[in-house]
């Protein structure tokens, strides 16, 4: 139904066209046939977006339904629980040539990991607060930099390995941290959609050490 409608849309656009298309080779107007491109990339991107629609529809469906089929009291047990969240050791600043404990021009790489109940890291969705703090400083300035990630973000951040998984972030920190001589502290504030409940986690980043220094 949606594609015979499209279909007679971009057929009664095409005569509305035709119709008034005396002005169509003035300066700076579209042509008929680029109007027509136009009209029928649109369509195509609709039709795109429906079949997206539905797809996604049918597997919430799948879902649900798998879930109806379980007792009341096992439904709980058969949806993930998030229990905490872990930030990997990976996190660092990074160069251009992906050098950890970067002095130059940085970005910062957080390695977020949400645990559940059984000690598993599970891609669990949500939004994610990062802060950088230098604790060194006074409380009114100890934080450096705020930066938030958002559900549909996040979920395409996600990496998975044989030894480790988790989403990782990254944030342009040049401007921010100038000279990287000694410890900085990341915090990440993780609300998990699901629950709704917010897990908070902390890290040191060390600085490198000078060549022959322990």
């Amino acid at each position: 139904m949606f594609l015979v409608r499209s279909s007679l849309f971009v057929v009664s656009l095409v005569s509305l066209v035709f119709a008034f298309g005396c002005d169509s080779g003035k300066a700076g107007k579209p042509t008929t046939a680029q109007q027509v491109q136009q009209l029928t990339s649109q369509n195509t991107e609709l039709q795109n977006q429906l079949e997206q629609a539905n797809t996604e529809n049918a597997q919430l469906l799948k879902q649900a339904e798998s879930l109806s089929k379980l007792p009341g009291e096992k439904r709980a047990d058969a949806i993930y629980h998030i229990k905490s969240v872990k930030i990997g050791s990976y996190t660092n600043f990074y160069d251009d040539y992906k050098t950890p404990g970067a002095t130059g021009k940085k970005k910062l790489v957080v390695y977020v990991q949400p645990i559940d109940e059984t000690g598993d890291t599970v891609k669990a969705g949500g939004t994610v607060e990062v802060q950088l703090w230098d604790l060194n400083k006074k409380e009114n300035e100890a934080r450096l930099a705020q930066w938030q990630v958002e559900p549909n973000e996040l979920k395409a951040l996600w990496l998975g390995g044989i030894f480790s998984s988790g989403y990782r972030l990254s944030f342009d920190a040049a401007e921010i941290v100038d000279k990287f001589d000694k410890p900085l502290t990341v915090k990440v504030n993780f609300t998990d959609y699901l629950s709704g409940m917010t897990f908070t986690e902390q890290f040191i980043i060390r600085p490198p050490q000078p060549a022959g220094k322990k």
